[in-house]
């Protein structure tokens, strides 16, 4: 397979984990990064093993050289710059969430089918064996009929000036940890009769408009119920989610991130699925993706199914809907 030539959008933290160490382990190229503070893209191509440093967002995307564009900026901008990219003819790894709003991420999926590149929200999780397999238990009947989906997502609290904070960059914590367990919980639909709808939403705010935790209520059309819990100033880091049905339950200890911790839990039985990164298997599924046409397990419908469910708990909770980003592009946290 041809290495993907990849650009980077920022010198955010997560790119490293997200994207450079990954493109190491598997052979791709890192063509480019860019940031609005020159000295931090030179800082993190020294570190990450960055073949050279654009001027901007805008010289990164018209880089011939450059066929793959990785967007780990705030959320409020990965709609606009996802949209950019795919406008100047190039394949995107986007952060999740996809994007601000349901609408945004529409306007952005239609763009990305009649430009004819390919476009991934990047729920890295998904890719890795402790999911798939958590999915094999279900398919295997050895849980029986799911009754109950908990999903529980937990971080200590970002800097205060964190973008995640910013209603006008679309921070919260349903945003930024909870639409994890809202994606799960979506996955869920073969084994639940369905797609979960909302029951209820409830949050508290740490600013105006920005939830700092949030409750959620789902119900699948076949009787199962869904939780997911976030909270983006808690004590601890956990990522879990617990599977139960009518003779059994299963539970990922961290479904999110497990390369820290690869265990699942049927019982008393205890499995370990392995702790190479997701991001890793997510990068490789990208590429064979654009390369080769090989299908993802999220496409673009999935993503704007999953940001319309979260307006829904926005609204239902008394936040609103997060607003399109007017605010000039950041480099990231």
């Amino acid at each position: 397979m041809e290495p993907l030539r990849i650009g980077i959008l920022g010198a955010a933290r997560i790119a490293g984990t997200a994207i450079a160490a990954p493109a190491r382990e598997t052979g791709h190229r890192l063509v480019a990064v860019a940031a609005r503070d020159r000295g931090r893209a030179e800082v993190f191509a020294a570190e990450h093993g960055v073949e050279r440093v654009a001027g901007s967002y805008t010289e990164l995307l018209a880089d011939d050289e450059i066929d793959v564009v990785y967007n780990p900026l705030p959320n409020g901008l990965h709609g606009p710059w996802t949209l950019a990219a795919v406008r100047a003819g190039k394949h995107v790894l986007a952060e999740k969430p996809f994007a601000a709003n349901a609408e945004e991420a529409r306007e952005v999926a239609a763009a990305a089918d009649a430009a004819g590149v390919r476009v991934m929200e990047a729920f890295h999780y998904l890719y890795h064996p402790v999911l798939l397999r958590l999915h094999e238990i279900l398919d295997s009947g050895e849980l029986g009929e799911l009754r109950r989906a908990e999903a529980e997502l937990l971080i200590p609290a970002p800097a205060d000036g964190d973008p995640r904070w910013s209603f006008e960059l679309a921070g919260g914590a349903l945003m930024d940890v909870g639409c994890y367990g809202l994606h799960a919980l979506r996955g869920l639909a073969p084994w639940a009769g369905g797609a979960p709808v909302l029951e209820s939403a409830s949050g508290t705010a740490r600013r105006p408009g920005v939830d700092q935790a949030m409750d959620v209520r789902l119900a699948f059309p076949g009787g199962a119920t869904g939780t997911v819990r976030c909270d983006m100033a808690a004590e601890e880091v956990r990522f879990g989610l617990r599977l139960t049905g009518t003779r059994g339950e299963a539970a990922a200890v961290n479904f999110v991130r497990p390369d820290t911790d690869d265990r699942i839990l049927v019982g008393d039985r205890v499995e370990h699925l392995g702790r190479r990164p997701s991001y890793s298997y997510q990068l490789e599924a990208f590429a064979a993706h654009v390369r080769e046409g090989a299908p993802l397990r999220n496409d673009l419908a999935d993503a704007v199914a999953t940001m319309t469910l979260v307006d829904q708990c926005y609204r239902a909770a008394g936040f609103g809907v997060r607003p399109r980003s007017r605010v000039e592009p950041v480099a990231g946290a």
